[in-house]
């Protein structure tokens, strides 16, 4: 029986994966590169200053959907959204160091690369 914590698992894995990659990509294009640093220094706010309280990666998404899978029976689940993400949809079980490393060398880097473009913009204008 599919209940309102089955969709919500399903809005959640959608949601949140789609603004992973909007955090990873959306410096791309030049229509959606303020919004894409907005969503990255939010998203690096939840990680370093709420974590300060909540611990080091905060998310309140990553919250949300983990109360919601603990509602279904999931027991177990990793510290990481993107390792319970990258574990569900390739049916793998990575370290969960690498991807934590992974994880932040690629949000650093997009947040690097969004800052220039959006400020390379701003001097061009």
């Amino acid at each position: 029986m599919i209940t309102i914590y089955h969709i919500l698992d399903i809005f959640f894995v959608i949601f949140h994966s789609l603004l992973t990659l909007f955090n990873l990509l959306g410096w791309i294009w030049k229509k959606t590169r303020l919004a894409n640093l907005i969503t990255l220094l939010l998203t690096g706010a939840s990680w370093f200053l709420l974590g300060i309280f909540y611990g080091w990666g905060y998310c309140p998404l990553t919250d949300w959907h983990f109360k919601v899978l603990q509602h279904l029976g999931k027991i177990n689940l990793p510290g990481s959204y993107i390792k319970y993400l990258v574990d569900r949809i390739f049916h793998t079980s990575l370290p969960s160091q690498m991807v934590d490393r992974w994880t932040l060398i690629l949000f650093l880097a997009a947040l690097v690369i969004s800052l220039f473009m959006n400020f390379r913009n701003r001097l061009k204008k």
